[in-house]
């Protein structure tokens, strides 16, 4: 990814939900994970001098956008737990998945952290659209091909230079293996900056020799909500 020259306001012209509207998204959340968090602070912090022109991702919502499923106002709860329980039996034979976080990827809309190796988490982010698509029939064309996995530090909402951000951040933190061991259904309620958030359902990856532990990997009766 080239390194762009100017950064622009991401919510200028965003076509986002308005109040009591919603959308619902598969993600990975990294509240969980220390590794991920310590590095987006220490992002963060060395943004800061530049924070009128950024808005920060709260630690507790940073996240790997996995799947933009659709309009929430498309999907009953039945929905949502049949989602669920597909994914759940797609991913039941994938065990958590280590990658390393700490390479600095720059967009002119956001800052972000990259994943590496990009195609490791894959098999996660086809059972979110198997799933997806085993009840709508249909999954988010607009997704950018190949998915690339990353996880957004902070978005820009104006037009500055970029080069100031990134003599202040650089391309490379110290690097972390993290292993990823959840997937998590999501509906953001109202326009992206509110971080309204609920947590439908997580489902979690174990390694295949623990599957006959795991009854409730297809049970749609654990499907719950969270804050």
């Amino acid at each position: 990814m080239s390194l762009p020259t100017q950064m622009t306001d991401r919510w200028q012209d965003r076509d986002e939900p308005g109040p009591g509207e919603g959308t619902v998204y598969w993600h990975m959340l990294m509240r969980d994970y220390p590794e991920v968090t310590g590095l987006a602070r220490q992002a963060q912090q060395q943004l800061a001098p530049f924070a009128t022109g950024l808005h920060m991702t709260p630690l507790n919502w940073l996240h790997m956008t996995t799947l933009v499923a659709g309009p929430a106002s498309s999907f009953s709860d039945e929905q949502l737990q049949q989602m669920t329980q597909a994914a759940a039996e797609q991913l039941a034979n994938i065990a958590p998945v280590t990658v390393t976080v700490g390479r600095i990827l720059y967009h002119p809309e956001a800052i972000m952290l990259g994943v590496t190796p990009a195609n490791a988490l894959l098999p996660v982010h086809q059972a979110a659209a198997a799933a997806t698509q085993s009840v709508t029939g249909q999954h988010d064309s607009q997704a950018p091909e190949p998915w690339i996995p990353h996880i957004t530090i902070c978005y820009s909402t104006a037009d500055q230079p970029a080069r100031p951000l990134i003599d202040a951040l650089g391309l490379e933190l110290p690097s972390r293996e993290v292993q990823i061991s959840a997937l998590q259904l999501v509906i953001q309620h109202g326009p992206e900056r509110l971080w309204d958030w609920d947590v439908i359902s997580t489902i979690t990856l174990h390694p295949p020799d623990e599957a006959h532990l795991r009854p409730w990997a297809t049970s749609v009766d654990n499907v719950r909500r969270e804050n």
